[in-house]
């Protein structure tokens, strides 16, 4: 694992959307905390299984990076997320059925470091606008 925070949360990241465990184990701390708008865990195991419970709901993911800064041990980074719709998908107890749409996610993350891995992060992004993407008429 590279030692580069930019690299490491780059890493992080993508492991994020393919659930790659060796990244996950490399590029966290065993007591990382982490939070987004459907997202809680305060341990590393906890976010690997959070990664690996995900539905087959998306297709044809394509994770982008649009810009990453280090400030100190803190870390920043926009990012763009692409898919297509294929499968059903639950929000909370609501399940919305494959429509088949492309749909695109923007968010940023802000991560802290502890040595050379995560030891926290925040993911800020609006899930109301994947649902608005399946949902309105082309």
């Amino acid at each position: 694992m590279p030692a580069d925070p930019r690299a490491v949360l780059a890493m992080a990241l993508e492991a994020a959307v393919t659930g790659d465990e060796d990244i996950i184990d490399a590029a966290f701390t065993e007591d990382v905390v982490g939070w987004s708008p459907n997202l809680f865990v305060t341990s590393r195991d906890e976010l690997a299984a959070e990664l690996a419970d995900r539905d087959e709901a998306l297709s044809n993911v394509v994770f982008s990076l649009d810009a990453l800064d280090v400030i100190g041990d803190k870390a920043i980074a926009e990012w763009r997320v692409e898919a297509d719709h294929t499968g059903p998908l639950s929000f909370d107890d609501v399940v919305m059925e494959a429509t088949g749409r492309h749909v695109t996610l923007a968010g940023a993350t802000f991560a802290e470091f502890r040595g050379e891995q995560i030891c926290a992060f925040r993911h800020y992004f609006d899930d109301a606008a994947i649902i608005e993407q399946m949902i309105l008429a082309d």
